[in-house]
């Protein structure tokens, strides 16, 4: 369900180690004079269907480190059973659809996994991550909130701006292959509207070249809610002291007023719930429905918050799990600029994966390096039309509606743990030596990590991209093969020398690589697996025995996945997500030439899982395996 990757585009990216960032021309890394940015959308090819014996095959395999002996026997005869039989059939009527529609799974991942989805969009569905400027010209610094607001959404709406005009650079993987653009049309003017059994989608952005769209920012702030202008009448983005002008007009009338109702708070509820309070509030004022629109409509919202995050680790806490009454959790990005001069980016993970928002956000983050930090253009002001603030007619039953979400939303909220590591012994550089993918060995030691920990597998979810097909996201990476935990307890064996266990861990790694290869083919088995289960449901016949089986959930199937896992690149920019279940955990990094960065999510009310152990663990992992590959290389060389 969290899918979040970014792995395909980063190779293209991963240039500030070699170019001076003060004197590069960021646009035109980004950007391309010779090819529209989605050109080639429409001749991508089809999304394939594995072959169902395939898919089984890689499903038994996945299973075995979660099952006993007896319990793998019993699902391979359940397995077999469904290859014969009901499966063989659904697996027909699967490649018939696919012979008809470009992406077989387009609608129905949309719909059963994103806005069939019940429970409070944040959390538990959205994702966020810190601005990485603050590691370097935007560090912590009391006064600068809405200068550094100015300056960054001026970045973010230039980066809206070459979206519009198609000129961001289509992207190509490391084989040259053309990847789906799709998902950049959702980042922006994007929003999930509730519904009483499942949500829907309105995205109001549209290319230059397809007509006019909504020009304006959602600006919270203090439970009140404006909209202000953010283009001028040639649609360049406003300056930002032009912009910083505005969100101090805004700033200053909530400082000075009282406290708004807080609506956006809504928004956090359950997803029924909030549908029915939707419906009222509409019914109530024909005003209400019109501010609905604006803000559904805007590019983006921006958020004041009064709070002060001391380190990152707060930044990612605040992003993920803030005061819900300055949200507004079902737009497709919100930028939250905090008191202290720090910004975090929340996204509901619907629309897009997180590889739109790390693209804009590297974009961002290179700006600022070139200019310092600073705005470098004209300090002029022009006359601009002042914000306006959208104001709804309420009654008692809203108002006690607004209290409820509260207090359903911060009771998730106050569950989430987070935390990040920053580890600094070795990085991409490290490894490379050694002819190792970077990302696969991080996986790895998550499994080790979690091994050693708990004394048991856990069912890993990794995100793989499918974008080389037409209009395609993800398929899931089993990370935690039989391979991965062979190595793991070779490991804590003492009986076992080094040169084996460097050995187990080779063959873990290659794995690990053939799965992820089959992924971006869309040859993993979940995907095809949830199309069969789709198709029975939809065909309203008994569940297959193979999906109520024990081991389809022990090993992870139907989003139990215990840890939720992506690798967001090679670049500064990183996010995050809470845990898929109960008892796991989430861990998103990113990999730069010499360190490693993790954010780690659990949730405060189970006893066994906590984010600061696991991420201690990890990097113990990190420095055993790192000496013992240096050690063992040593070694091979005498």
């Amino acid at each position: 369900m969290f899918d979040a990757s970014v792995w395909e585009i980063l190779r293209n990216l991963d240039l500030q180690d070699t170019v001076n960032m003060e004197t590069k021309d960021v646009d035109a890394i980004f950007t391309s004079k010779t090819e529209k940015t989605f050109q080639f959308d429409e001749q991508l090819p089809s999304l394939p269907v594995p072959t169902l014996q395939h898919t089984l095959d890689r499903y038994l395999d996945s299973v075995k480190p979660h099952v006993s002996d007896d319990e793998y026997r019993q699902t391979e005869f359940i397995v077999q059973q469904f290859a014969s039989g009901v499966g063989k059939e659904l697996h027909r009527k699967l490649l018939d659809k696919a012979r008809t529609e470009k992406n077989w799974l387009e609608k129905w991942w949309l719909d059963y996994a994103y806005m069939d989805f019940r429970l409070p969009l944040a959390p538990l569905l959205n994702f966020a991550g810190p601005g990485p400027y603050m590691h370097h010209y935007l560090p912590q610094k009391d006064g600068n909130q809405l200068e550094r607001a100015g300056l960054l959404i001026y970045l973010n709406l230039k980066h809206w701006h070459m979206i519009r005009k198609e000129q961001i650079r289509p992207d190509k993987d490391s084989k040259g292959n053309r990847l789906s653009m799709n998902q950049f049309r959702r980042l922006f003017n994007t929003c999930r509207i509730p519904a009483p059994q499942r949500d829907h989608l309105k995205t109001y952005f549209q290319t230059e070249s397809e007509g006019p769209m909504p020009l304006h920012l959602t600006v919270f702030c203090r439970g009140r809610i404006f909209i202000t202008k953010c283009l001028d009448e040639n649609e360049v983005p406003l300056t930002p002291p032009e912009l910083q002008q505005q969100f101090q007009y805004i700033t200053d009338k909530c400082a000075n007023e009282p406290e708004g109702p807080g609506l956006g708070a809504l928004t956090g509820d359950n997803r029924t719930t909030w549908a029915q309070i939707r419906s009222r509030l509409v019914a109530l004022h024909p005003q209400n429905f019109t501010n609905l629109e604006i803000i559904q409509q805007s590019i983006m919202c921006v958020v004041f918050d009064d709070n002060c995050p001391a380190n990152e680790t707060e930044v990612f806490q605040l992003g993920l799990a803030g005061d819900s009454t300055n949200r507004w959790f079902d737009k497709s990005l919100t930028m939250i600029f905090f008191k202290n001069g720090l910004a975090a980016s929340n996204c509901d993970h619907s629309p897009m994966d997180a590889m739109t928002l790390v693209t804009t956000t590297y974009y961002v983050d290179q700006c600022v390096l070139k200019c310092k930090g600073k705005w470098q253009g004209t300090k002029e002001v022009r006359q601009l039309e002042t914000p306006r603030e959208l104001v709804f007619k309420l009654d008692d039953v809203i108002e006690r509606g607004i209290v409820q979400a509260k207090r359903v939303y911060n009771e998730i909220a106050n569950n989430l743990q987070s935390h990040v590591v920053n580890y600094n012994k070795y990085g991409k550089k490290f490894l490379r030596q050694f002819k190792l993918h970077p990302d696969t060995h991080v996986q790895m030691m998550l499994q080790y990590a979690f091994y050693k920990l708990y004394k048991k597998p856990a069912p890993t979810y990794q995100t793989g991209t499918t974008r080389k097909y037409y209009n395609a996201r993800t398929e899931t990476v089993r990370s935690c093969s039989p391979e991965a935990i062979e190595w793991a307890k070779a490991m804590l064996n003492p009986d076992i020398n080094n040169r084996t266990k460097v050995a187990l861990y080779r063959q873990a790694a290659d794995k690990h690589n053939k799965l992820m290869a089959e992924a971006t083919e869309n040859q993993g088995c979940d995907r095809h697996l949830f199309g069969l289960q789709i198709l029975a449901v939809e065909g309203g016949l008994p569940m297959p025995q193979i999906f109520t089986d024990p081991a389809y959930t022990k090993s992870g199937s139907g989003g139990n996945f215990v840890l939720s896992t992506s690798f967001v690149g090679y670049t500064p920019v990183y996010g995050g997500v809470v845990p898929m279940v109960e008892h796991g955990y989430g861990t998103f990094y990113k990999i730069e030439q010499d360190c490693i960065s993790m954010f780690v999510s659990a949730w405060k009310s189970c006893s066994q899982t906590n984010a600061v152990e696991f991420g201690n663990m990890i990097q113990e992992c990190l420095n055993e395996t790192g000496a013992l590959l240096a050690e063992t290389e040593k070694l091979a060389r005498l």
